[in-house]
């Protein structure tokens, strides 16, 4: 029962903490694997991290004292220590982009009841004298449909409170709290605090626009293979290597090649094939080592150029028990394409051995020439 004897009320809630310790722990990894599951839900998340913490039962006497204590003793408000800790379970989302944040709260209060909604990213940016990390903290309780439950019943008494933030809020988060004193201080010291708050936001604004300038590039790729077969007709007819015109006209530029039409290109010759972003950026930086100005017209050249020829070493290859996935190809076509360019592309081995297997291919096809020749002349008649 509520009252104002902050002794008994202290002892009441360390008997409570004391003896819901495993259901509370229990909550937590149960509320965690929900929040998980939900957040599989929302189409294209970046999410980084979801944790989850029982409150240590002294911090929340230490923060009932520091926040509540003081005003409701004055008013003489009768209290539980219980009621005002609405973090003793706590839980946090953390999102790659800003935009996830308001798309995760969206998703978790439609299977949650909303006790609280506290918007600390609406309460920076609505004054120029305030800092801090930003982030929304929703109190949160299993609503009717889920409480009612086999597998939640045990914990449906338990109000959480979710912090959702971005890496970069909760990276600001952490070093706020190592910055000891933040109001009473002089103003250069202020404005210094507030200089590193407004790094970390424009971090925040800048990561969220690579993002979409990178999904601009990839839908921009997804129309520019026609453009890319016109560039490879120019290295056919030599146009590309000679690049020759009048004095008066300006040279055409050949678009470099670079990670957005290398998976363009690597995806017309491979279309079932998922290429992961950071192979791709890593391949493709290793083949501009080998041949900086190489354009992704000639890139494409060589594929089309040599693609048959490496798909059937590719059958060989594999009836042995090897494999070869599309990088290993894209290797071997560079090297068909231009050996002293892109030797080092492939390993001794399996340099040697696609060296070896063009001989005998020559040789065999040089061996078959001369059969058909004979097999389509002219048959001789006897006079």
């Amino acid at each position: 029962m509520a009252s104002l004897d902050f002794d008994n009320e202290k002892s009441a809630f360390r008997d409570f903490y004391d003896g819901n310790r495993d259901t509370l722990q229990g909550a937590v990894g149960s509320f965690k694997t929900l929040i998980k599951s939900l957040l599989l839900l929302i189409p294209d998340a970046a999410i980084s991290n979801v944790e989850g913490r029982v409150k240590d039962r002294e911090e929340c006497l230490r923060k009932f004292t520091r926040k509540y204590r003081t005003t409701l003793e004055n008013t003489k408000t009768p209290y539980t220590i219980l009621e005002k800790i609405t973090d003793l379970i706590g839980l946090r989302v953390v999102c790659l982009y800003e935009d996830d944040v308001e798309r995760v709260r969206d998703a978790i209060s439609k299977e949650f009841e909303v006790l609280d909604i506290t918007d600390k990213i609406a309460q920076v940016e609505g004054t120029e004298s305030s800092f801090g990390y930003k982030g929304l903290h929703l109190d949160l309780q299993l609503n009717a449909a889920r409480a009612a439950m086999a597998e939640y019943q045990t914990f449906a008494p338990y109000p959480f409170e979710l912090q959702i933030r971005t890496v970069v809020q909760d990276s600001w988060s952490i070093l706020d709290h190592k910055i000891k004193y933040k109001k009473s201080i002089p103003n250069l010291l202020k404005r210094r605090i507030n200089t590193l708050a407004a790094l970390f936001e424009l971090a925040d604004r800048e990561f969220r626009a690579i993002r979409d300038a990178t999904d601009a590039e990839l839908e921009q790729a997804e129309k520019i293979y026609p453009a890319i077969e016109e560039e490879t007709a120019a290295v056919e007819d030599g146009t590309e290597e000679n690049n020759e015109h009048p004095q008066d006209v300006e040279p055409r530029r050949y678009a470099p090649l670079n990670a957005f039409n290398f998976l363009r290109i690597a995806q017309h010759f491979f279309p079932e094939f998922e290429f992961e972003p950071h192979k791709v950026d890593g391949f493709t930086q290793e083949i501009t080592s080998f041949k900086p100005d190489i354009s992704r017209g000639k890139f494409n050249f060589y594929l089309r150029e040599t693609i048959s020829t490496v798909k059937r070493y590719q059958t060989e290859f594999e009836a042995t028990g090897d494999t070869m996935n599309p990088f290993t190809i894209m290797r071997h076509c560079l090297y068909a394409g231009d050996p002293a360019v892109f030797a080092s592309i492939l390993t001794d081995t399996a340099r040697a051995r696609f060296d070896a297997w063009l001989l005998t291919s020559e040789k065999q096809n040089e061996d078959a020439t001369p059969l058909l020749t004979a097999g389509n002349a002219e048959p001789q008649v006897s006079g």
